[in-house]
């Protein structure tokens, strides 16, 4: 028996898919091969992603290559999933999640701190922007898209000062020596999902009972929490939407941003693990009566 598990084609992506094929053969002695597939979102790298659709863009192909039967799970970033999937797919694990915090990674070694005044630092998310520009509004920002190797590469190309990226990617490539510093969960709280690795299905296809095999409880309880949050707020790239939730035994605390009329909007909550959803909507409804 084997199964096809559908993947972007970046280092990244392969390397995450990797470690859900190894989490299956390791539980249930189960061999599975990786179906390579060229998203959208992977082809248009001149543009911002709330120009060709937002998150959906690097999912909608290899939703596609799952409905034609061509792969029966998929590995995605929870960060590049919408909030609402189509009725015939669910997640059906979130068996890890790395290291949540958003990195600098400079061309000269300098941490945030040490950026010289005007400094040119390249992202394309409206999240790390407005952050960035509360922390040090003397930072030029600079649109910058594409996988980590292409963004480290274009820093040089074109001059830049740095780049800021997930620090989880960096970690699954190998890379984190390149991050010149981190920064805290409070000044730069992350993306939705930020880290976690999720695996998709069609509902009741016949790799459902393995894939749900692997599912790791803590972090969906807590990404689900983030991820009611965004729904609540109809958040996704063209909004400016972070959030948080961490479990304290059978506590929840989260911390979420949104720009509300143009105001970024900083608050936190606590509650029961038992009502994650309900403490995500409320978050939400404690931001927007700010």
């Amino acid at each position: 028996m084997s199964y096809k598990i559908a993947t972007r084609k970046s280092n990244l992506a392969l390397a995450q898919t990797d470690y859900v094929i190894g989490e299956i053969k390791k539980k249930f002695g189960i061999a599975c091969e990786k179906l390579l597939i060229e998203t959208t979102g992977d082809k248009r790298l001149d543009v911002t992603l709330d120009k060709i659709g937002g998150k959906g863009v690097f999912v909608k192909d290899i939703e596609i290559a799952m409905l034609r039967g061509e792969a029966q799970a998929a590995v995605h970033s929870m960060k590049d999933v919408p909030f609402e999937l189509e009725n015939s797919f669910e997640i059906g694990a979130m068996p890890i999640r790395e290291d949540v915090r958003d990195a600098l990674i400079s061309a000269d070694g300098r941490s945030f701190g040490e950026l010289p005044y005007g400094a040119k630092l390249g992202t394309s998310s409206h999240r790390r922007i407005a952050q960035i520009k509360a922390l040090r509004p003397d930072i030029q920002l600079v649109p910058i898209r594409g996988n980590v190797e292409t963004r480290i590469e274009k820093m040089y190309k074109q001059n830049l000062d740095g780049i800021i990226l997930a620090y989880a990617g960096l970690k699954r490539l190998g890379l984190e020596c390149k991050a010149s510093s981190c920064f805290s969960i409070e000044e730069m709280i992350p993306a939705v999902g930020q880290g976690a690795l999720g695996v998709e299905i069609v509902k009741g296809n016949e790799i459902a009972p393995i894939v749900k095999g692997i599912d790791n409880h803590e972090v969906r309880v807590c990404v689900e929490a983030e991820r009611s949050f965004m729904k609540a707020l109809n958040g996704g790239c063209h909004t400016t939407i972070g959030a948080y939730a961490a479990l304290e035994g059978d506590r929840i605390y989260m911390l979420g941003i949104f720009e509300v009329n143009g105001r970024l909007i900083k608050k936190d909550i606590e509650g029961s693990v038992l009502e994650h959803l309900d403490l995500g909507r409320r978050l939400a409804y404690k931001i927007i009566s700010a």
